[in-house]
Parts: structure tokens; sequence; C-alpha cells
């Protein structure tokens, strides 16, 4: 604003001083165009051919005076002779514009603004001093190749775009430019830094950089390019620990100043966003303060310039990497140059005797080995080329329609032109298309090159990748396999980063205050993993997983169920086994002793029934032990309530039988003795209701296998569903009954005949009973996974060795080590003598 604001001041200052001239014929005023030649039409041309211009003191009392530039640029003089080439060999083709000659006018920008703001007003009037008071409305030219820099484009393009003039840049790639509504008639032939910025971004997450340090120039391409960069780079997960801009001409102390934040800061990876004169500056302190060890990332401005690269300035930007736009090859252009002479070259001809040989003599000019941007003002004045004679041969590109009015050759204007390169697309004689976007943008495309030194140690730009923008954000940045060559040490690649990578098995944390790539690793909790290098976040292990021991992968959680291959399992199967080979074994005692008085006082057959029960007591538990399945899981409850309901009906037809045989031995009594039918009826009736039970539970809501996921985080309990509660706690609760009616009647029975104490056994057993199964209640519903089969199968067991020894361990200890006590007379002899 204070630069437009000076040259506002020096137009309004001069135009006051000279009284009647208009203000167009002040804004016409400048030099004469260093190089220029007339044709039928014109092209004009702004590049800056010098790099230093002394701004003239402004007194607001005389006419300001010219300005001058100085330190002349051989790259921007060949860019110039590249203009004036193509310009020759396409009124030399018979093809493209036959019989129209274009000419050219072209300004030297100096590099400055205020200088470029001189050249478009020269190129848009002409360069004549006017004599009348009104402008003819006329440009001078029909289109504008320049400038070299983004800032002079910009002010050309403000000021050339309410007139439809166009104005295509070879070298300006501020995105600002993009602006359709502020630039209306800016095309470019070399891509946007919105692209180049993003791929930078990209480039530098590509190598793991995520804590990076950034320098700017301090104008319209440095401050654009660095903002979208640092927006992309955040959405990269890359931080910028410092961002530093400056312009050439600052003075020394301020970039001395910048070189000490980028030697004191942490980050190894600088990002240079500048242009080759800042970058100049830059590489001078640098290399005074013996600034080394870093990589450098450079923009296309200065990433490929030969000056740049020369052995003294390798201590500090060996193994740089940054994109350029691709090179290419332009025949005949050599040769071209090698005949320019001090005629051809304005100002240089007081300095030169005019038999220079320039192929004797190696420089930025006449080097045409990788032409890079020479290519874009190649392409640049070859779609004006084509736009023009698209308008003369009313040939209408894809887009375009209506009805457009052709022109003629001496009446084209500015608008014309500008209305045909939008809708431009032809191939060049390389077979390179050329076309703008909507945005007058063309399709974005780099090479990634990096700074090697070759045999002779010179240093070389290296083409290691490319960028093409037009693909899938994936596939747009590749590496082609070549060897990159690093900063300090060349094998291998530096680190930059602000906290240490989180392994697997570590998540990142904010630290208060510090930007995201400064963190902390966390451990991940149990059941979570994070199975990449610094993760963000753990995932959680679905519910049949659980972390492994360094928290990198879910495995599969440790399936629980008692088995037979672990101890408990193993002694429960054995004991289980125990108990029914000795119920078996009390079988056999009781068949073998079948004739015997205390056997047939017993009641034989209850007996018999009994111990068939209690075998299958024993046994049922087994069906508990192993991996639970669909059958398994049905069978083992309704196994396990109907053997203990038989179980609980024999015990009690066996206690009913002793009380009713009690009876009948009482003088007077006339109550029959039980009758064997009614023993059966009464076992067949008690266990059918068990059964009639189970069938239901098994038809309603069986017990299935499930995988209990929420007793235990780390593991998965294989267990059995009872699937109906209902159904569960009917068949203890039936069993339940039955023992209970059981030890009633066996209480009641207690004082019996001592000699005849079978009440009084059934009594102490059902006690047994009962309290083992009062006391599995709290114990099951409160013992986690397998120990909840095991405190059921210890129940069964408990219980049944309880029947077992307290009702059938007396006798067989009778039968078996006091013979002499298993007899009629001594079972009913006190009972007879009571009775008299």
């Amino acid at each position: 604003m204070q630069l437009l604001w000076v040259v506002v001041m020096w137009v309004l200052r001069a135009f006051w001083a000279e009284g009647e001239e208009s203000l167009c014929r002040i804004l016409g005023r400048p030099e004469f165009p260093m190089l220029s030649k007339e044709g039928d039409v014109t092209i004009g041309g702004a590049f800056s051919i010098h790099t230093k211009i002394s701004e003239p003191l402004l007194s607001f009392t005389d006419t300001p005076p010219p300005l001058i530039c100085s330190s002349m640029n051989l790259i921007d003089f060949h860019l110039a002779q590249t203009m004036i080439f193509a310009i020759e060999e396409i009124n030399n083709s018979s093809s493209l514009l036959p019989n129209i000659s274009i000419g050219y006018r072209i300004y030297d920008s100096c590099g400055s603004t205020l200088s470029s703001m001189r050249a478009v007003m020269a190129l848009m009037n002409g360069q004549e001093r006017t004599v009348g008071k009104t402008c003819s409305g006329q440009s001078a030219v029909h289109a504008i190749i320049g400038a070299s820099d983004s800032s002079s484009t910009i002010v050309m393009s403000r000021s050339t775009g309410a007139f439809q003039i166009p104005v295509i840049s070879h070298f300006a790639t501020c995105a600002c430019l993009s602006n359709r509504k502020e630039f209306p008639s800016f095309f470019r032939t070399i891509p946007s830094d919105f692209y180049q910025s993003r791929a930078l971004a990209q480039l530098v997450k590509y190598f793991g950089w995520t804590w990076v340090g950034a320098v700017r120039s301090d104008n319209a391409y440095g401050n654009n390019g660095m903002a979208t960069f640092m927006e992309a780079a955040g959405l990269e997960g890359v931080c910028i620990e410092y961002s530093e801009a400056i312009l050439w001409n600052n003075p020394r102390e301020q970039i001395a100043r910048v070189v000490e934040v980028i030697s004191r800061a942490s980050s190894k990876v600088v990002v240079a966003f500048l242009s080759q004169w800042e970058m100049d500056v830059l590489l001078e302190e640098a290399l005074a303060q013996n600034l080394t060890g870093l990589q450098w990332v450079g923009s296309e401005s200065w990433i490929t310039i030969d000056r740049l690269a020369t052995r003294r300035s390798s201590a500090v930007l060996s193994g740089t990497l940054g994109f350029t736009i691709s090179k290419s090859k332009i025949p005949g252009l050599r040769e071209f140059l090698l005949r320019v002479g001090p005629k051809e070259s304005g100002p240089r001809q007081s300095q030169c005797s005019g038999s220079e040989r320039l192929e004797e003599i190696i420089n930025p000019f006449t080097d045409t080995s990788a032409l890079r941007f020479s290519n874009n003002v190649y392409k640049a004045v070859y779609a004006v080329a084509h736009s023009i004679h698209d308008l003369l041969t009313c040939r209408y590109g894809e887009g375009q329609g209506g009805n457009r009015n052709c022109a003629h050759r001496d009446s084209i204007e500015p608008g014309q032109v500008l209305r045909y390169l939008r809708d431009l697309n032809f191939t060049m004689k390389s077979g390179e298309r050329v076309y703008f976007d909507e945005n007058g943008d063309p399709t974005a495309i780099y090479e990634l090159v990096n700074w090697q030194r070759d045999q002779a140690g010179e240093t070389v730009f290296v083409t290691v990748g490319n960028y093409n923008a037009s693909l899938p954000k994936g596939d747009q940045f590749a590496m082609n396999g070549i060897q990159i060559a690093w900063a300090d040490n060349p094998l291998k690649r530096p680190r930059s980063v602000c906290s240490d990578s989180c392994l697997p098995g570590y998540r990142q944390a904010e630290i208060k205050g510090m930007p995201v790539c400064c963190f902390s690793c966390i451990p991940c909790a149990a059941g979570e993993i994070s199975n990449l290098t610094d993760s963000a976040k753990c995932t959680q292990c679905s519910l049949e997983y659980w972390s492994n021991g360094d928290k990198s992968r879910c495995v599969p959680k440790v399936v629980e169920f008692l088995s037979f291959d672990e101890t408990m399992g193993i002694l429960l199967a054995a004991i289980s086994l125990v108990g029914a080979c000795l119920t078996i074994v009390v079988s056999l005692v009781f068949f073998s002793f079948r004739e015997t008085p205390i056997v047939k006082a017993s009641n034989s057959e209850l007996s018999f029934l009994l111990l068939f029960s209690l075998t299958l007591c024993f046994l049922c538990s087994l069906t508990f032990i192993g991996r639970p399945s669909e059958w398994s899981c049905m069978l083992r409850h309704t196994a396990f309530g109907i053997t203990f309901a038989l179980c609980m009906s024999c015990v009690l037809a066996k206690t009913i039988a002793v009380v009713i045989a009690f009876q009948a031995t009482m003088p007077g009594n006339t109550v029959p003795q039980c009758s064997i039918p009614l023993q059966r009826i009464s076992v067949f009736s008690c266990t059918l209701l068990q059964v009639v039970i189970c069938v239901l539970w098994l038809a309603l809501a069986p017990s299935v296998p499930v995988k209990n996921t929420a007793h235990a985080t780390e593991k998965v309990i294989l267990e059995c569903d009872v699937g109906s509660a209902i159904g569960f706690w009917a068949v203890l609760g039936y069993i339940g009954f039955l023992a209970l009616l059981c030890f009633v009647l066996a209480f009641l029975a207690r004082k019996l005949p001592d000699n005849f104490s079978e009440a009084k056994f059934i009594t102490f057993s059902m006690l047994i009973f009962c309290a083992v199964w009062i006391t599995f209640i709290p114990a099951y519903v409160s013992s986690p996974g397998k120990f909840t089969v095991a405190v059921e199968i210890f129940a069964i067991l408990a219980s049944s060795f309880g029947l077992l020894f307290c009702i059938f361990g007396p006798k067989c200890y009778i039968i078996l080590l006091k013979p002499e006590k298993n007899t009629k007379k001594h079972i009913m002899g006190k009972s007879n003598e009571k009775s008299q």
C-alpha cells in the first residue's frame, strides 16, 4: 500500500508540474524499450534484465528523475531472448499466422514493482510523448509476457485487467493470481503455488519430518506460498517451529537475525519459499555464520539456479530437495543465443567490441541443457500466436460458442485475444499440450530434484521423483527409485521431529501449550492396541480379543472352561469316578449279602435302586467337565435334575417304608405292611414329575453354550446359559422339596429302636444334603468362570457321598466287619424287649 501511494504521488506530482499534459501522456513517459521490433501485431514483454534499482528521492517540486537499474541478470536476459526467438520462429512459419508479422516491445522491470508499473504503462500507452489531451484508447500491445516475479505481475495484472489486455506470466506462481475477480486477464504457463505448497507438504510428510522451520520472501510470492504450505502441512500433521520473512534489500542485521533463528532452532529441516534474490542474501549470511547440518527444502524459484549450486554453497545446501517445473528442449535456441551481439544487447554496447564469441563462454545465458522457465516463455508466445491465429481464421476452440466476429489484421483488439486465450487448446511441436483452466492456470506437474555431487565434485540437479496434481491424492507424489543424497551424511536421512515417535502399543498425548507435533507417549490400556507408529489413539479390541503383551495387536482371548486337561478338572473327574466305583462296590456287597437280615431289613429293592441312582449322580458330574456344547449343556442339567429326583424319591420311599414297617411291629397295630407296588409307584411318580419339568424346560428355553465376555475382560468364559431361570430353579426347587420332605419324615422317626436305626442315618444324610445345597446357592452365584461349574460339581459329589456314606456306610460296616450283628435276633432283639 505504501509503494502504491508513492507511485500515485509520483504520477500526480508530475501531472501537477507539467500543467496541460494529460495523465495519460504522463504515464507514457518512461524510457524506450530495451528490445523492440515493429509488426502487424505486437507482444509486450517485461523481464528483470537488471535486479537492482535506485529509487529517486521525490521532492514534489520537480519532475521525478528516471529510474536507474543495475546488476545484469543473465537469466532473465536469456528469457527475453527466448521470447524473441519464439516470435522469429512464428514469423518464419507458413502454418501459424501466415502473412502476419509479430512485433515485440520488451521492457526491463528491474525486479521492482515500481519499475514494473512504469513498464506496463508504457506497454499500454506507447512510448511517444502525446501532444493531444486524450488517450487513443488503443493499447500499444495485444498481450504481455511477464513478469519474472509475483509482486510485479500483480501490479501489471491489476493495471491491465480493466482494459482486457492479457498478461501471461512464465514465473509468477502466487496462488492469489488465480482469483478471476481480481485478475480477469491473467494467465500463466507455470503452475500455481497452490499446488507447489501442497506438494512440499506431502514431501515433508513423506520423509517423516514433522518439525520444520520456514523462511519466505516477504512479498506476495513468499507470503501466499508459505501460508498455503502451512495450511497443507497442518493437514498432514507437520508443525512449523518458526516462520521468518526476508527481502533481498533488508539490512544485513535483519538477515543475520533470521539465520540465528534458524541455527538456534531444534528442527533440522528448513522449508525455504524464497525467490532467487532472497536466497542469494540468505545463503551469504548462512555461509558467514557457518550454518551447516540442515536439510533444505526449496521452492521452484531457486531450486535449479546454477549460481546458487556452487562448491562454496555446498557446505550449506548439500542434499537440498525441492520441486521444479519439468525441463524441456527448444531446438535452435542455443544457435540463436550464440548469435546475440552487442548491437542487439542495448546497454551492453558500450562495454563490448562486437567481436566476442559467446560459444566460448559458459554462463546461464548460453546454457540450454535443461530449459525450464525458458520453455514457459516459449509456450506463452505460442499461446498468444495461436489465439490470434484462431481469431483471424474464425476457429472456435472447444467450449467456445456463439457467433463471434472474426477480426482483421489491422483491427485486432487485446480483448479479442483474451477471449480466445480462455478456450485455447493446442499441442507444441514437442508434444506438450498447452491449455488453461478456468483460473488461467496450467496443469501442475513438477519434478523433485536433489542436489548431488558428480565425480568432479560439482553440484548437479538429479530428478528423484515427480508430482502430478491431476492424479488422485494418494498417487500425486511418487519417487522414481534414484538414491537421494542428504545433508551432512549423504547416506542417512536426517530426522526432524519435536518428539520421538511413539512405538506400537503407545499413543500420542498432547503436551499443554505445545504444538500437536510435540507429545508424550502413553501406553495403551489393557484391551486396547495401537499397531502403527505415532498412533493418535488406541483402538479397543473386539469382545473376543485382547491386547497382547506389548499392546501392538489383538489376539484371541483365552477361552476358559473346566476341562479334563487341568488339575481341577482331573481331580473332580477322579473323585466322581471314585464315587461311582465305590457305589458299585457297595451294590456288589449288598448283592452278595442280599439274604442277610440287615439287607432284607433295609428294603433291598429300594436300596439297589438308590445305589443305582447314586451311581448316576456321580457320573452326571462328568457332563459338567469339558468344552460346553449344545448337547452337553442340555444333558448336564437335565441328567442332574432327573438322577437326583430319582435318588430323593428312593430315599423318601425308604423313609416312609421304615416308618410304616416300625409301626406295623407295635402290639395291637393293624396297619398293613408297605407293599412293593406302592413303593414303586411313589418312586416313579416323584421322578416322573421331575422329568416333566425338564422336558418343559428343554422345549421352551433350553440351556445353551455362551461366551461370557462381561465377567472377565481378559478372557472369554465358555459356559452354559441356563436358558430359562424359572426352569433351572424349578428343577433345583423340586429336588430341595423332596430332600426337605425326607428330612422331616426321617426326623420324626429318629426315636425308633437303636438296633433299627436307618431313620437316624437318613436324617443325618438329609441334614448333610440340605446343608450342602443351601451353601451351594451363594457360592454358585458368586463364583467366577469355571469355578461356578466346579462349585456345582462339588455340591453334586458332596451330597452324593453324604447319602452313600450315611445310609450305606453303617450297613457295610456291619456286613463286612461285624457279621455277628448281622442277625435277625440282634436287629429285632432290642425292639422286642421294648415291646414287651
